[in-house]
């Protein structure tokens, strides 16, 4: 049986949804990102119980399968960005297409209706809050970051991120208040 889950973005949170599976007793078989295959079918009780158990996690189970195809977008592009770096070699509206085996411009209306934006907006969004984590750090020069995140060149990198942001990534860096988006939160 196969669960949707809503707002999981890191390895953190498919841990924390693991265990909470594992105290109503539910075996898995595998744990990503949004997704929970299960090796068995669950009561309502069970999922009830679980839908509880997630809400006060910040999680959500996902019924419609509309929203199951947006968190799906949500979960690729968040992977890449920030687990996977560099290893977009196509653009992106190929990449979605062939992951989820649907036309592109059908995911991108989808998309839009659900959301109120665009997926290169939110890939943008995405790929901004990585630079400023990148910076944060200051283990990378700027010239590194734009090439981790597949930026043609500085350039273009620091007039996103000023478009973005309203500061350079000089000005964030130097910054005292450095605000950063949560990633489910973009």
């Amino acid at each position: 049986m196969k669960l949707y889950i809503k707002n999981m973005v890191c390895s953190r949170c498919i841990m924390m949804v693991k265990s909470e599976l594992e105290k109503l007793g539910l075996h898995t078989i595998a744990v990503e990102l949004g997704e929970v295959e299960l090796k068995e079918e669950i009561s309502d009780n069970q999922k009830e119980m679980l839908l509880q158990n997630l809400q006060v996690l910040g999680f959500d189970l996902i019924d419609d399968k509309k929203t199951k195809t947006v968190e799906r977008i949500k979960n690729l592009i968040i992977e890449l960005v920030h687990h996977r770096n560099n290893e977009l070699k196509t653009n992106l509206s190929d990449y979605l297409a062939e992951n989820l085996n649907q036309d592109y411009n059908l995911l991108s209306n989808l998309f839009s209706e659900i959301e109120n934006t665009t997926i290169e907006k939110y890939f943008i969004s995405q790929k901004i809050e990585k630079v400023k984590e990148l910076l944060i750090y200051n283990e990378l020069s700027l010239s590194e970051i734009a090439d981790i995140l597949n930026y043609s060149n500085v350039a273009h990198l620091s007039n996103q991120f000023k478009k973005i942001t309203g500061c350079t990534p000089t000005s964030f860096k130097q910054s005292k208040d450095k605000k950063r988006i949560q990633i489910e939160d973009l």
